[in-house]
């Protein structure tokens, strides 16, 4: 169902693009006459940028201040690089992408890089909510008999969602999706990224000590907490049970080690009760891992993993702190794990 539907079924072919060496007037000339809401901008038929309203607005607000002095053009205020999206691109995944990175218009490329069509983040969303509603009336229908179609039904509708159902973060399902999508990137555009393996202290002891109410309780205070926290490029996903993954764009591995220790402190501050802890309070362990420009991971599995290795660092030396794994032993494969061997 929501898995089969592809962005080539709800692109836009009919795509009227611009280069970087337009004049900007033009452009938004162009985007008033059509009622367009972007331009994508395109070098032989592969997008290397965007201009949105949002650019548009942006500019002005400097040209107050700062007016140029002869026509602007177009590659002096696109956004780049571009997020693209290919033809087999799933609904899910695209939804994924747009909610996650805060992106209306995606691209969609073809097999060579070159641009076929455009999806907005409206068509994905309207595509989304048919597929939810045909769901909830098959179920309504279905609900005098528990036949195997309605248990199917009922799953099919779960794996709708983007968001866990607890803590209000990304659930595993779009973690993956976005760290596909975020890896790729980066090989492409030889960007880097880092990634924060987050796991709560002793919480087995907290349910023990509280119950598992209070437990899922703390959990939605963390995870509240982090959401407050972090940058709104970054983005938080449960990773399973009671850890969290923090993905950072754009960021070098001491930058990221920085606002994980940040981070922590800041938890700890807030004095959630933990009599179970040595420190008496509610604290988190945490591993940081980063892909770098040159020579990084061929994968995003290889990242976390390394930040899995980092995490399980922090806990055997005394938890409530980040660690980095050096790079003379990152492909050291008997460097612990808080999940065991790699597979």
């Amino acid at each position: 169902m929501h898995a089969d539907i592809l962005v080539s079924s709800l692109m836009t072919s009919n795509v009227i693009s611009t280069s970087s060496s337009a004049y900007l007037g033009d452009v938004i000339q162009s985007m008033i006459d059509n009622r367009y809401s972007c331009m994508v901008v395109v070098e032989n038929g592969k997008p290397v940028g965007i201009v949105t309203e949002r650019d548009i607005v942006r500019l002005m607000g400097v040209f107050i201040s700062d007016r140029p002095q002869g026509p602007v053009r177009v590659a002096n205020v696109m956004s780049v690089p571009v997020e693209t999206v290919s033809e087999e691109t799933t609904l899910f995944e695209a939804l994924v992408i747009s909610s996650a990175q805060k992106i209306r218009h995606l691209p969609v490329i073809d097999k060579s890089g070159r641009m076929v069509g455009l999806v907005t983040q409206s068509d994905l969303a309207k595509a989304h909510f048919k597929i939810y509603e045909n769901q909830r009336d098959l179920i309504e229908q279905s609900v005098t008999q528990r036949t195997q179609e309605l248990l199917q039904s009922n799953e099919e509708l779960k794996s709708l969602s983007l968001v866990d159902g607890l803590t209000g973060l990304g659930n595993r399902r779009a973690m993956e999706v976005d760290l596909e999508h975020t890896h790729s990137q980066a090989l492409r555009y030889n960007r880097s990224y880092s990634v924060a393996l987050f796991d709560v202290d002793h919480f087995k002891l907290y349910n023990d000590c509280y119950g598992h109410k209070a437990g899922d309780s703390a959990l939605r205070h963390i995870s509240e907490y982090l959401q407050k926290s972090i940058r709104t490029c970054d983005r938080l996903y449960r990773y399973g049970g009671e850890e969290i993954l923090l993905i950072m764009p754009e960021t070098t591995l001491y930058g990221a080690l920085i606002l994980a220790d940040r981070t922590l402190a800041g938890l700890a501050d807030m004095n959630i009760p933990h009599e179970q802890s040595s420190f008496g309070c509610v604290t988190l362990s945490c591993g940081v891992a980063s892909q770098v420009e040159v020579n990084g991971y061929e994968g995003w599995e290889d990242l976390v993993d390394l930040a899995d290795r980092g995490l399980y660092a922090s806990k055997n030396n005394g938890r409530n702190r980040a660690t980095i794994i050096p790079p003379e032993d990152a492909v050291d494969d008997s460097v612990p794990r808080m999940h065991g061997p790699k597979q």
